[in-house]
């Protein structure tokens, strides 16, 4: 099985290095395409348009929500985020593989509107390396910290939504895991595998 003509939607909670692995992950499989989303919130620098996101006013968000444009979209405090249904159906008609990085309630959209998608989280290897992590962005005040450990532990809280769980201990070994799921022989990354099991427990205690 390859990645041609697949959705893969890949979502994780803040801090579990999603977007490091889905770069890397796109460098490596060349035949995978990114699916821009939209966005209502404000450009920052060295963003680019229809690279980074494609940026629209509110109206015009909320336009698209009535024309049944986007193939799922969220409200993220007071942005909205949406993936546009022609893209990834233009993409998806010229045989390549789609990659969605969203969070799991756009997957749970995902899921629904395309049951034959494929879904993928991942997952820090511990709560103490996760709130490593978020501290050594050095840009988050205590609060903002604390409350993206909390939205993080309901973000995991989802992972038996999944088809696929992979967890990023080590960088090298979670991207060549994702490269295994995309290219069709990831059974070893299951979501319903017993040793996993563990790891959540720990992530949720």
């Amino acid at each position: 099985m390859s990645a041609q003509n697949r959705l893969f939607v890949i979502s994780a909670p803040s801090g579990a290095g999603k977007t490091s692995l889905v770069r890397a992950l796109m460098e490596r499989e060349p035949e995978l395409r990114f699916s821009v989303s939209y966005t209502t919130r404000a450009r920052r620098p060295g963003e680019h348009e229809g690279q980074h996101y494609f940026f629209v006013p509110p109206e015009a968000f909320r336009r698209m929500i009535s024309e049944d444009a986007f193939l799922e979209h969220a409200q993220v405090f007071d942005n909205f985020y949406g993936t546009s249904r022609a893209q990834v159906e233009s993409l998806l008609a010229k045989g390549h593989g789609v990659v969605l990085e969203i969070d799991w309630q756009g997957a749970r959209q995902v899921r629904a509107a395309m049951p034959e998608s494929v879904s993928i989280f991942i997952l820090p290897p511990s709560r103490a390396e996760l709130e490593r992590r978020l501290r050594g962005r050095g840009t988050d005040s205590e609060t903002v910290i604390r409350r993206r450990l909390a939205d993080a532990e309901t973000d995991i809280s989802h992972w038996d939504e999944f088809d696929f769980v992979v967890v990023n201990d080590d960088f090298a070994t979670a991207l060549e895991a994702l490269s295994g799921i995309v290219r069709g022989h990831g059974e070893f990354c299951r979501a319903d595998r017993p040793e996993l099991r563990p790891v959540i427990d720990a992530l949720l205690e």
